[in-house]
């Protein structure tokens, strides 16, 4: 499988200690087994994967509670390694221990699942691990971050990050030392909480942020142009940004956003989820975007957003409908943490079984 020729490429960025990532990320979260809602059909993972290295996109993300997704990623790993490339990819995973077992998180539970995901991936060494912790009233959060960091001291793990975490936490962590190298965070034109505090702040503590849904599972594409409120939803992405866009001031408003993007799409001969991606990409303090492909030619759509810059003017009238929109409200994942609201209610909250 050969990549086509480009006259761009997809850029980096050297994050700390000379650990360099591509700047965007082929996400694992879509060929977990418990996101599609259909029987619609995927390309073989490893093809899709193996695609996007050739293309330059080296850094993948999975997470040890994405249902078979470790595993799909050490077969490709296996694969990379006995190719004649010699690009070198960087794999990054989660550590989110179960809500309901948060209270038996020890330095023993911690190995344990570390070593799991390493065994699942075929490798000695995590390059990243993202840490979240659910539960603010239940001890442990630092110092499960120190178990973490311990491990990194052992080498078996490069970086140690987060996710999904608000200033008041990452400052709780960074109150017994620890600086996590990044936060991964939901951001979009959809969704801008990373731009209120956070993002001040990680440039304050020298902690950059990965974005992810920067495509709203697919709302801020082509595909949703013009398009009446769907029924049935084929995956969870779907039925997770839906809310979002409702948050955003509904349909009526997402389609005017849509139409802007379309113009400067159309400006630079790109698709729309490439000025989506550009959008999260040129925003403070962002490392880096995670976006999902399931499909052989996704990607290669997506590296665009390295082809073009967005002009002032361009930047202003996007920025408009965002002045306009009422929300989402609150910090990062705020919505997601309370399982009593809409958001919480689609949430999964223990996925981390053996």
């Amino acid at each position: 499988m050969k990549a086509k020729s480009r006259d761009f490429v997809v850029d980096r960025r050297d994050l700390r200690d000379g650990y360099s990532i591509s700047r965007l990320i082929h996400g694992g979260w879509q060929f977990s087994s418990g996101h599609p809602l259909t029987q619609a059909g995927q390309d073989d993972p490893i093809d899709v994967l193996e695609a996007s290295a050739e293309l330059g996109v080296t850094t993948f993300d999975c997470a040890d509670i994405y249902t078979g997704v470790e595993e799909i990623f050490g077969r490709f790993i296996k694969r990379w390694a006995s190719s004649s490339n010699e690009t070198q990819i960087q794999i990054h995973t989660k550590f989110v221990p179960d809500w309901s077992d948060l209270p038996l998180v020890d330095r023993s539970y911690v190995r344990r699942i570390v070593e799991r995901s390493l065994s699942r991936l075929g490798l000695e060494r995590l390059d990243l691990v993202q840490y979240y912790w659910w539960r603010n009233e239940v001890p442990g959060f630092e110092d499960t971050a120190g178990w973490l960091d311990e491990l990194r001291e052992e080498g078996k793990i490069g970086h140690v990050g987060v996710t999904n975490l608000d200033v008041s936490r990452i400052k709780r962590l960074n109150a017994v030392g620890f600086v996590p190298i990044i936060n991964q965070v939901q951001y979009s034109l959809l969704d801008r909480r990373p731009e209120r505090s956070l993002a001040l702040h990680c440039e304050g503590s020298q902690t950059w942020m990965l974005g992810f849904g920067a495509l709203a599972g697919g709302f801020l594409t082509d595909r949703w142009l013009g398009e009446s409120e769907p029924i049935e939803f084929q995956n969870r992405s779907l039925i997770k940004y839906r809310l979002i866009i409702d948050e955003f001031g509904g349909w009526e408003a997402y389609q005017a956003l849509l139409q802007t993007m379309a113009e400067i799409a159309q400006n630079h001969g790109v698709e729309m989820s490439s000025v989506a991606l550009r959008w999260v990409l040129d925003q403070s303090q962002v490392a880096g975007v995670i976006c999902g492909a399931t499909r052989l030619g996704q990607m290669e759509r997506n590296v665009s957003a390295f082809s073009f810059s967005m002009s002032k003017s361009e930047r202003e009238v996007l920025r408009a409908h965002l002045d306009l929109a009422p929300g989402p409200l609150g910090e990062v994942f705020g919505l997601e943490r309370n399982k009593a609201g809409p958001h919480g209610r689609i949430m999964r909250y223990d996925l981390n079984r053996d």
